[in-house]
């Protein structure tokens, strides 16, 4: 397990049961990077990744 899996599996333990819609995600995010704006390069990263990953291209 690598060390970021803890967060990971926080997350899914504490609300792994709750239905939230991208937006909310995408406000959290942003949220995030305000806070700590050195995440910004990887937090832009992956939401970019997730929103291209139906992408056949990719």
């Amino acid at each position: 397990m690598y060390f970021t899996d803890r967060g990971i599996e926080e997350l899914e333990g504490r609300r792994g049961e709750e239905d939230v819609s991208l937006a909310w995600v995408a406000e959290r995010l942003r949220e995030f990077v305000d806070l700590n704006p050195e995440f910004e390069t990887p937090i832009e990263r992956f939401a970019t990744w997730l929103a291209r990953l139906d992408d056949e291209d990719d």
